[in-house]
């Protein structure tokens, strides 16, 4: 099929504005490297972690109650941590060569390379999402009512706490700032991590059940995605002045900047591709797909697929451009 008829059969395929591609499509700006499978894992699928230097993915299953090691040269699972209170977070930590799971039951725990527990830290429940600072090293994980908890890895003790309005769901770090949603008060908070205090509150008016979020790299904006109504919207991180908003996918879970472009991961089966000036490529996945990892070091994109109706596994897409 030549590159003009392809492009032809996607667009009457897709819908306004937006353009559909199957991951294998040569023209697609993701394109499908790799299947994992995920033995024995049911129900959802929750976030995920990587060891670059030895080329190794962690996957919480939070339904499951277990992590899975996967072995990316090998491209199979390797090993698995069981027994796990509904798994949410995860995070290496490549300096004490380290796996970080944060669980259900407010328990953060850490790994050996061996899966061998060395230590846990209670901090109270629903330990959410993990963040690394890339300054120190330290963790910081979301928890409870509301708040983070900065933990030194190499005491395994709580350093500090941040008290916010309500459960933290997606945060990203830059520098010492926080950027946090917390749906459950309708608002956005930035944070100051260093001085353990609030800087601004951000509501987000009509639209409700913020989840996932990304800093733009010049860390000048945050880009966030509402589930209710379905949007994304761009945050002046200076003033908190939404500077553009518009439509997107409800049952978003993982959003990435990769260069110039969005990478949004929908669990209506789809990740959308979006550009600064509105166009969008819609590349498929499966139903229930809304987590995954962007790797810039490989330029790939992990969705994470749960079983339904097929077994689970996770997808390795390459990022590209369609050549001109």
């Amino acid at each position: 099929m030549s590159r003009w008829k392809a492009l032809a059969v996607t667009l009457l395929l897709g819908l306004p504005g937006c353009s559909q591609a199957q991951p294998t499509d040569p023209y697609s700006p993701l394109v499908l490297e790799r299947t994992i499978a995920l033995p024995d894992t049911k129900g959802r699928i929750d976030h995920l972690a990587i060891d670059l230097a030895d080329h190794r993915l962690f996957v919480a299953e939070i339904a499951n109650g277990t992590v899975d090691e996967i072995d990316l040269q090998a491209g199979k699972v390797v090993g698995r941590i069981t027994g796990l209170p509904e798994p949410q977070g995860v995070a290496w930590l490549p300096r004490q060569r380290e796996l970080v799971v944060a669980c259900g039951d407010g328990s953060v725990r850490f790994y050996a390379p061996d899966r061998r527990e060395l230590a846990r830290i209670i901090l109270g429940d629903d330990a959410d999402n993990v963040r690394v600072d890339e300054r120190n090293g330290h963790v910081i994980v979301g928890y409870g009512k509301g708040a983070l908890a900065t933990i030194d890895p190499s005491s395994h003790k709580v350093l500090a706490r941040l008290t916010l309005p309500g459960h933290p769901e997606g945060f990203r770090l830059s520098g010492p700032r926080a950027y946090i949603n917390v749906p459950g008060d309708g608002s956005v908070i930035a944070a100051d991590i260093d001085q353990g205090r609030q800087i601004a509150r951000w509501t987000t008016g009509l639209h409700r059940l913020n989840f996932p979020l990304a800093v733009d790299p010049s860390g000048k904006s945050i880009t966030i995605a509402y589930r209710l109504p379905a949007a994304l919207a761009t945050i002046d991180t200076a003033t908190g002045r939404t500077m553009s908003i518009r439509s997107a996918c409800g049952d978003a879970d993982d959003l990435f900047f990769a260069g110039s472009r969005i990478l949004l991961v929908c669990g209506a089966g789809h990740v959308d591709v979006m550009t600064a000036d509105g166009s969008r490529e819609r590349v498929q996945t499966a139903g229930g797909a809304r987590t995954g990892l962007y790797v810039p070091e490989l330029n790939t994109l992990f969705v994470a697929v749960p079983a339904r109706g097929h077994p689970a596994a996770i997808l390795a897409l390459r990022f590209s451009l369609p050549k001109a």
